[in-house]
């Protein structure tokens, strides 16, 4: 787990802001039983972790797909290329919506605005150095160099709200 003391802070500040301000629907499902901590989050969201990411078309329409998520210093980051339908979309109009599914054990689902950022460039190392951490002993020094290509584009998801879900509470 790589979350500071202020990170772990400032995460669980937001999913207590978050569960409070959830409608009662929601509410009755992810009870407070069934909710995970920000320090439970940052163990049990270690490596890269599939997110559905939903962005918004200019005509209002929503567009979800796959990426590889990492969960870093309490923030989700993904990556895609910067001519990519999603990076496209998140440039001109930066709303996203992020889902992670574990079966049915574990929700954890994010609202907020996208960052953008140049992946081989000095802000947020920290998704490079995750991606490599599980792309380079899978693929070997061609992911590496993939890695350095001038189109491949960052995001990081500044939460707006995030809720979490577990049904292994007991």
């Amino acid at each position: 787990m790589d979350e500071t003391p202020l990170e772990l802070e400032k995460l669980q500040q937001l999913l207590e802001r978050s569960a409070d301000a959830a409608g009662a629907h929601l509410g009755s499902i992810i009870t407070s039983d069934r909710s995970l901590s920000a320090r439970e989050l940052g163990e049990r969201l270690q490596g890269m972790r599939l997110l559905v990411v939903a962005t918004v078309t200019r005509d209002g329409r929503p567009l979800a797909g796959p990426v590889d998520g990492y969960f870093i210093h309490g923030s989700w980051y993904f990556s895609s290329a910067r001519n990519s339908v999603r990076m496209r979309h998140l440039a001109k109009r930066p709303v996203i919506s992020a889902t992670h599914l574990s079966g049915e054990e574990l929700a954890v689902t994010v609202h907020g605005r996208a960052e953008l950022f140049d992946v081989a460039g000095p802000v947020h190392p920290e998704l490079r150095e995750a991606m490599l951490a599980h792309y380079l002993p899978l693929q070997g020094p061609a992911f590496a160099e993939w890695l350095e290509k001038p189109d491949l584009l960052g995001a990081r998801i500044e939460a707006s709200k995030m809720f979490s879900f577990r049904s292994d509470a007991g």
